[in-house]
């Protein structure tokens, strides 16, 4: 029997206890994933949960099954909304004049949803996949890795309010004008097609349909599968990539060539900031081990938004959904954005 004849087979109590079992499944594996590879990895397996090659191996284990998780629970949820408004329609709701108002918006929610960069594309997609005019994801994506209740707590005992303050602007800032910069390149030609397609029994479907509640079921499931099926390479290479840098910053280096005396030193800390890949809590003790050794406040934020919010595994990610001139044009107003909140700290902020 297919997926859709049990669908249409079950009763609604079935349906809904189905649906409520599926549910509690899911937040069970979320919460119980990061305890169960901290047990296999470090007590079952002996790893040092210090050294590189211990938090390499239970980050690559512990954040595939997470964002797998995640693409799971957001493309299902999304895909059920979406059921009820046509992508014509909701792109009509939140763009045009009410773009920025959009990004705004699209901002403030990045910053209460502490994903790191991966952990974000997964949102990203649905957005997109919902018809959210891309400018207005964007600013999503970029600051919801870029600042978060985690880096604000850490940040504020560290250095105090002011650096803190300026750091929570500079990346909403950041976030709503690069979002709303990308949105007026038009850039919606560099999706992958796939993205805008709800499919039910593998045919395109809009809003003439006349959809049951099995049906938008359905559609879920269907859509989760297909894209997990589209993007699980792509998923397994970026975390791969992240697992293997994981935990590693040239220290030294960093502290030779990114000193208050180069000129050029933002551009660096950019540069060095971009291959690594880390959460805001997880680059916090590198920043205030070069803050200590004299690093310029500016230089160091821009350091870390450049690791947070731009990172090869997350670009990698993000390339079955996105073609590379968005990819590109993305990194690039999203770097000049933190090149220049890193000159701007540096002239306000005297070490």
């Amino acid at each position: 029997m297919s997926v859709a004849e049990r669908l249409r087979a079950r009763t609604p109590t079935r349906r809904w206890v189905g649906m409520g079992a599926a549910i509690v499944v899911w937040f069970t594996l979320y919460e119980v994933n990061l305890p169960t590879w901290d047990w296999l990895v470090y007590d079952v397996v002996g790893l040092d949960v210090a050294s590189r090659l211990g938090s390499g191996v239970h980050f690559f284990f512990y954040d595939s099954v997470k964002i797998a998780l995640l693409l799971i629970g957001i493309i299902f949820a999304v895909t059920v909304l979406r059921s009820f408004m046509s992508v014509e329609r909701t792109r009509a709701l939140l763009g045009g004049r009410r773009e920025g108002a959009g990004n705004v918006m699209a901002a403030g929610l990045g910053v209460i949803t502490p994903f790191c960069s991966c952990s974000a594309v997964p949102a990203f997609i649905g957005f997109v996949a919902a018809g959210v005019p891309i400018g207005v994801t964007m600013s999503f994506l970029i600051s919801s890795p870029l600042v978060n209740e985690v880096a604000i707590a850490l940040l504020f005992g560290m250095f105090g309010l002011g650096p803190t303050l300026l750091y929570v602007g500079a990346g909403l800032v950041i976030a709503i004008v690069a979002g709303y910069a990308l949105g007026r390149f038009r850039v919606e030609r560099w999706v992958e097609p796939f993205v805008f397609e709800t499919r039910l029994g593998g045919q395109v479907i809009d809003a003439t349909f006349a959809l049951t509640w099995d049906d938008r079921i359905q559609m879920g499931i269907e859509e989760v599968g297909s894209i997990l099926r589209k993007i699980w390479p792509y998923l397994l290479v970026g975390i791969g990539l992240g697992a293997a840098i994981h935990g590693w910053a040239p220290e030294d280096f960093f502290a030779r060539y990114a000193g208050a005396g180069n000129p050029f030193a933002v551009l660096i800390a950019v540069g060095i900031g971009i291959p690594l890949y880390s959460n805001a809590a997880g680059v916090m003790p590198l920043v205030q081990a070069l803050h200590d050794k004299g690093l310029p406040m500016g230089t160091l934020l821009a350091f870390m938004m450049a690791v947070v919010a731009l990172s090869l595994p997350e670009l990698i990610l993000l390339r079955r959904v996105l073609k590379p001139p968005l990819i590109a044009t993305f990194v690039a107003v999203t770097g000049a954005g933190i090149v220049a909140v890193g000159y701007l700290f540096n002239a306000v902020i005297p070490l």
